[in-house]
């Protein structure tokens, strides 16, 4: 389970200057030794953004995924296959001494290793994690201490490293798969809740995964947005399904525009497809059909 990594900074990462602000309060309050949660819907960058400001810390990153399936060893460390140590005596020659020791070998886990060495631990969809696993952070996040398992020989608490850094992200409570978290933990973060993003960072977004013009991102993220507006999905549309049509309108070779029967259709599978998620019969689907036409009209 245990991932550390060297993150060196994106070359396509965009920072536009709404990220530029987010990202200056960020390092403040890291620096002032807080951890910070970044939660909001799926979508919104919050993975990319956490990874970004670990590079730019310069640190090793320690990359945790949430599971439904941790425990707390997962996370701390254990127990985990034997070292054997033998003994043979043979100093008088007539007589052979042999002995015979085995110990179990203790494994550091992710936090662990992340918090003895100062590393920047990223713990993304944490709260896919159960709650009692993730209580094993509360004193580190708090009181700096570590509490390690009593199987451990010599250390119970481990000093957390003056440049141990935690950064998590979560989705919204109502997301499949999602525990609630404690408040004792969330009350020991600042978190910052990341919704879509203005129309500048999307159209930047969009032009520098894809290479498209600018022009041709103005129009895809404005019938995004448009559509995100009407309230008519079971998800919001992302900047997601902007970077999808731009990067299959740029490999056809196409422009975004309203006489493009292509360009339309790719709208229509992309919004319905990835924005409901349940089965639009009859007029329901004709009536959803209509309003990503019309926007595009609008806009294109």
């Amino acid at each position: 389970m245990k991932s550390v990594i060297t993150l060196q900074a994106r070359p396509d990462f965009v920072e536009t200057p709404y990220i530029d602000n987010l990202i200056k309060r960020v390092l403040v309050y890291i620096k002032a030794r807080y951890p910070i949660h970044f939660r909001g819907p799926a979508g919104t960058g919050k993975t990319s953004l956490a990874m970004h400001i670990a590079s730019r810390l310069g640190r090793p990153v320690v990359l945790i995924h949430g599971n439904a399936d941790f425990t707390p060893t997962d996370l701390v460390g254990g127990l985990h296959g034997y070292r054997e140590k033998r003994l043979l005596d043979n100093y008088i020659h007539s007589v052979k001494k042999s002995e015979t020791a085995t110990y179990l070998n203790w494994a550091d886990g992710s936090v662990t290793e992340a918090v003895r060495n100062g590393y920047t631990m990223i713990y993304d969809e944490f709260t896919r994690s159960k709650p009692e696993t993730n209580n094993v952070l509360l004193s580190v996040l708090e009181e700096k201490v570590l509490e390690l398992p009593s199987v451990t020989k010599g250390e119970k608490h481990l000093r957390v490293h003056p440049e141990f850094t935690a950064i998590f992200t979560s989705n919204p409570e109502e997301y499949a798969g999602v525990y609630k978290s404690q408040d004792a933990l969330r009350d020991r973060m600042i978190t910052i809740d990341l919704d879509f993003f203005d129309e500048e960072t999307e159209i930047a977004i969009t032009r520098t995964k894809t290479g498209i013009s600018k022009e041709n991102a103005e129009r895809i993220v404005r019938v995004i947005r448009g559509f995100r507006e009407t309230g008519e999905y079971e998800f919001a549309p992302t900047i997601r399904s902007s970077v999808i049509i731009a990067k299959v309108l740029k490999t056809k070779k196409v422009q975004a525009v309203k006489e493009e029967s292509f360009f339309q259709q790719v709208c229509l599978d992309v919004l319905v497809s990835e924005t409901n998620r349940v089965d639009l019969k009859g007029g329901r689907r004709a009536q959803v059909n209509k309003i990503i036409l019309d926007l595009i009209e609008k806009y294109c």
